[in-house]
């Protein structure tokens, strides 16, 4: 893989935090420098690989599968599900083929989330190495500092795999390994990043090494654990791991909906600084338009589902007049100036946990246990308490319809959604060229040139 560098010394401070800035080409062509800090410097102390840490953070702010922008989940995977629209129609534009359904493997918005994914990943592996590598770090410092890479690293190849199907599994940073590696079979590469996930919940704290819930704590590492555990159909382990996150202290459901996504709610898990001080988040500025949309708009399809009676029609989006067309802006995020003091980008929030709970409740044949969590969302939407008897289908319905009204545009879930329930055909219903080989994208062309061992192409693609 062409992300990969070619030596197998681990990279300094210095490299690690200006990874993010650099082409993926570049990464496999360029040396260490001479003034590079030894390894035993840079994990030398807590404060340096933290620093190194930041690098990694930073990273998935700027460019990653759940940064807010226009390269992240929710914009990617929500134009090619039914959450987004986009205007953009030129010849050979990534995000109109993206929408269409017409995706080639020379697509770059493909190719980018490809490769920025596995540059991140080579990162978390630098810091894993470092790590256990160090002879000062304290022990528990040492849990931490690699908890919160492998929590990082088993996050990416998470949705990677959902993505792509099939990738290479690499956890060493030796390109002459690296560059050769082939794509793990499905069985073999989830339960090794189940393993791993289970590790990063046994190495991160419960507390938050900081009051603002921008780095990953046993929590965060749990809800994504119990994210694997449902897409592999262990529902009472998915039950547990999620009612292990709602005992824990420190987390409250937020009843006010136009708080949501303040940074300084206690419902929320686990959120993403803006780089630069009083920066609007990616998704404040990405879906915002005042006339005619430029980028992105949200579904009409969507819009339709809501009932006129819920409330979060006037908190989660608004409706933009330009002469006699009316077209839907994501207004979960408010602030789009430079003066922005309350709001991060949320990536894990309490409601998701309910739902999740409610899921595998639900999947257990406990409907009346399961229906209570969904009645939290739906009541503070402002909508009746649904009964708790009702037919474990119907109880699926609508744990279906709130989980698309609750997080339409947050990182993918309306796309994942759908394909854990192995519902994803039915966007043939508003996307004309959907086929069932959608469930993938294909692998970049550009990485399969470069690695043979990729091949062959995911169905349905060249």
């Amino acid at each position: 893989m062409k992300n990969i560098f070619k030596s197998t010394r681990l990279s300094v401070l210095v490299t690690l935090l200006s990874l993010s800035s650099l082409s993926c080409q570049k990464l496999i062509e360029i040396d260490f420098p001479n003034n590079q800090l030894p390894i035993d410097l840079v994990f030398g102390d807590e404060q340096t690989a933290e620093a190194s840490l930041a690098g990694l953070y930073g990273g998935l702010w700027d460019a990653s599968l759940v940064s807010g922008g226009s390269d992240g989940m929710g914009a990617t995977l929500g134009i090619y599900t039914d959450d987004l629209s986009t205007v953009f129609t030129a010849t050979n534009n990534s995000f109109a083929d993206i929408h269409r359904n017409l995706l080639l493997s020379t697509n770059s918005v493909v190719s980018s989330a490809w490769t920025n994914a596995y540059k991140q990943i080579f990162m978390a592996n630098s810091i894993i190495e470092g790590v256990e590598k160090s002879k000062t770090l304290s022990e528990a410092s040492k849990n931490r500092i690699k908890g919160e890479a492998i929590f990082i690293r088993s996050m990416l190849y998470f949705y990677l795999y959902q993505i792509f199907g099939e990738i290479p599994y690499a956890i060493v940073t030796d390109y002459t390994v690296n560059k050769t590696l082939a794509r793990m079979p499905k069985d073999q590469f989830l339960a090794k990043v189940e393993s791993d996930m289970a590790l990063a919940v046994a190495l991160l704290p419960v507390n938050y090494r900081n009051a603002e819930r921008i780095y990953p704590n046993k929590a965060t590492a749990e809800v994504l654990l119990a994210k694997l555990k449902m897409l592999l159909g262990k529902w009472s382990e998915a039950e547990q791991l999620s009612n292990s996150v709602l005992n824990q202290s420190g987390y409250d459901f937020q009843n006010d909906l136009s708080k949501i996504f303040l940074k300084s709610s206690t419902h929320i898990i686990w959120q993403l600084k803006p780089r630069n001080a009083n920066d609007a988040t990616k998704e404040a500025v990405l879906y915002n338009f005042t006339s005619v949309p430029t980028s992105f708009m949200l579904n009409t399809d969507l819009i339709n589902s809501f009932a006129q009676n819920d409330l979060r029609r006037q908190h989660y989006f608004t409706a933009v007049t330009s002469g006699a067309q009316v077209n839907y802006k994501q207004t979960k995020y408010k602030i789009t100036t430079v003066t922005n003091t309350t709001e991060y980008s949320v990536i894990y929030r309490l409601e998701d946990v309910y739902l999740m709970l409610a899921e595998s409740l639900i999947s257990q044949g406990k409907v009346d246990q399961a229906i209570p969590y969904i009645n939290r969302t739906r009541q503070r939407a402002g909508l009746s308490a649904l009964a708790s008897s009702m037919p474990k289908d119907l109880a699926m319905d609508e744990l279906r319809d709130e989980r698309r009204k609750e997080f339409f545009a947050e990182h993918g879930n309306r796309f994942l959604d759908l394909k854990r329930w192995g519902i994803l055909d039915q966007l043939s219903v508003v996307k004309p060229n959907w086929d069932v080989h959608h469930q993938y994208w294909p692998l970049p062309q550009n990485e399969m040139l470069l690695n043979s061992n990729l091949r062959p192409q995911n169905n349905g693609y060249q």
